[in-house]
């Protein structure tokens, strides 16, 4: 299973997330348990994750633990309206990760799954934006490329184009 699993990514998301938040810490991770929750937890971490509520319509869940922290990897860009979740948070740090919009690829629709659909790609200044409009102030971000080992002209511009943003944000005094 963990053959499949994007390494570069959850590398780079874990390596961002140790720089910030040392472990031992407990962390409310939005959306449902996964792979990631896991290799948190093996390094270190105490981690709840939501049930799968639709956030949009009951941000209040993210009250539900008390945590040092509240991270979202690739939650927001699936949320109407993210900007409701991330003034609902009650921790005083945030470690997010967000697709970046790529002008070369439209937004990912999955013919299959009405709900694995991403309503918003941000650009980086799009999602300060969102996060200091919330409430929250930028302490540090990072980008980093998804690589894919395909020929084309596409897989060449991803090895060059970061497609992933992470940022460490604490709520503004």
């Amino acid at each position: 299973m963990y053959n499949k699993l994007p390494k570069k990514r959850y590398e780079n998301t874990l390596a961002f997330l140790q720089k910030h938040i040392p472990a031992p810490a407990v962390i409310l991770d939005l959306g449902v348990r996964n792979p990631f929750s896991e290799i948190m937890e093996t390094n270190g971490y105490t981690v709840y994750n939501t049930k799968g509520e639709d956030l949009d319509l009951l941000p209040q869940v993210v009250k539900e633990h008390k945590v040092d922290v509240v991270t979202a990897f690739e939650i927001f860009e699936h949320l109407l309206a993210p900007f409701n979740v991330l003034r609902e948070i009650e921790a005083l740090k945030t470690v997010t990760t967000v697709p970046l919009k790529l002008w070369f690829k439209d937004a990912y629709k999955s013919k299959t799954d009405m709900w694995d659909r991403h309503y918003h790609e941000f650009e980086d200044w799009q999602y300060d934006w969102l996060l200091e409009k919330s409430g929250w102030e930028i302490k540090d971000t990072e980008k980093w490329t998804s690589p894919i080992n395909q020929i084309g002209f596409r897989p060449i511009l991803r090895k060059y184009t970061p497609r992933y943003y992470a940022v460490y944000a604490e709520k503004k005094k």
